[in-house]
């Protein structure tokens, strides 16, 4: 296997160019990501916020018995201080819904727990067939190296499947999460929740169809059907446009109103609600209060990422912090080096779950190393350009 073209890494944060979120460099060397972070600094924050509560108020139930708006939640910090501001300080009527993964770590359960009771909040908290769903983690891992695919497609299908169903328009949901990490949208754009942004990019542009048997079949991969049949795949069906326009759905972005930051939002639901941190760091990040709804969000589902694009949830975090002046670039690749390459314990609770052995997870996982960062050298053995090596 030939050798790429060197890597090359934002000169402020440490995200590399084979980003997994769509990132840009401008000619100095600084990624699209820290450009619109920077932008937070020149945004009149009390002007939009005003407009949130304009938005807020049209949205109130004009009649009893009705929520004012739905919150899709996992029980993690960002969860809580979405209620916070929607229940406490604006006192609207939330209802809160879960996609429940079945991946939860006992914490994050309590927190879970917890949120219904702090927040006083009706919770819808949902969990598809477990048969199912080991199902989908077997399917999305050898179709596309990704394990948690049925979760980023139920956490953004679910919720907007009971808002139709229940006639509540307005969603509350925490950030943007490629603009957060890549800049893919300025923060002047407001922009919202859209069908695209989910299908292309949560869903790497799969839908429920492909994971029937036929669906596999008109793909190519029929060698990876599980027994799956539309009746199996209803919590992932996207409703129609006609019944969105009905409604008039719309879901708006908390950190487009609200200076986002989550090393502030953890010390208020801490203090205010009671949220717990693991007693124990993960393996592989430095952060301790990220995805405790999934123990392999931070896990081998992150691995994964290191396996394909050469990079993993140190370097996430670190970006962050580097963005909010918590971290100098020098400590971020320090972190980078310690953490980003650890395969972690959790694979062999997965291994368990799905019914695989850590052989033939290599071999599959390996299939999805993305050529602009890997070769083989001489002794057949994987091989990256490193940061901690850039000159």
């Amino acid at each position: 296997m030939d050798r790429p073209p060197k890597m090359r890494w934002c000169k402020k944060c440490v995200y590399p160019a084979s980003s997994a979120v769509p990132l840009a460099f401008d000619e100095h060397g600084i990624c699209s990501g820290c450009r619109t972070a920077g932008e937070k600094g020149r945004i009149d924050w009390d002007k939009r916020r005003r407009i949130f509560e304009r938005i807020v108020d049209e949205h109130r139930a004009k009649a009893p018995g009705r929520y004012d708006c739905l919150i899709p939640v996992s029980g993690g910090k960002d969860s809580y201080y979405q209620i916070h501001l929607m229940k406490t300080v604006y006192k609207m009527n939330p209802l809160l819904v879960t996609y429940n993964a079945n991946n939860y770590m006992s914490i994050g359960l309590e927190n879970v727990q917890n949120m219904r009771e702090v927040f006083g909040c009706d919770h819808i908290f949902f969990t598809p067939a477990v048969r199912t769903l080991i199902k989908l983690n077997r399917i999305g891992f050898k179709l596309m190296g990704d394990m948690n695919w049925h979760a980023h497609a139920g956490m953004f299908t679910y919720p907007i499947r009971v808002a139709v169903d229940m006639n509540i328009p307005l969603m509350i949901w925490g950030e943007h999460g490629f603009m957060d990490l890549g800049g893919m949208h300025s923060y002047n754009d407001l922009v919202e929740f859209t069908y695209r942004y989910r299908h292309e990019h949560c869903m790497r542009g799969y839908e429920w169809y492909d994971m029937t048997d036929d669906g596999l079949a008109r793909l190519g991969r029929p060698e990876l059907a599980e027994g799956l049949n539309p009746d199996d795949l209803i919590p992932w069906m996207y409703p129609g446009d006609e019944d969105i326009r009905r409604v008039g759905v719309r879901g708006i972005y908390v950190s487009n109103y609200f200076k986002w930051d989550a090393n502030e939002h953890i010390k208020i639901v801490t203090e205010k609600y009671g949220f717990k941190l693991p007693p124990e760091p993960f393996e592989r990040t430095y952060r301790k209060m990220s995805n405790l709804d999934d123990m392999h969000e931070n896990g081998i589902h992150d691995y994964l990422k290191f396996v394909k694009f050469g990079y993993g949830r140190a370097t996430d975090h670190s970006c962050k912090d580097i963005r909010s002046g918590l971290l100098t670039r020098e400590e971020a690749i320090g972190m980078v080096r310690k953490m980003d390459h650890v395969k972690s314990k959790d694979l062999y609770r997965w291994l368990e779950y799905v019914g695989m052995e850590e052989k033939e997870f290599d071999r599959i996982a390996d299939a999805f190393r993305d050529p602009r960062v890997w070769w083989k050298d001489e002794k057949g053995d994987w091989r990256k350009d490193n940061i901690w090596e850039e000159r």
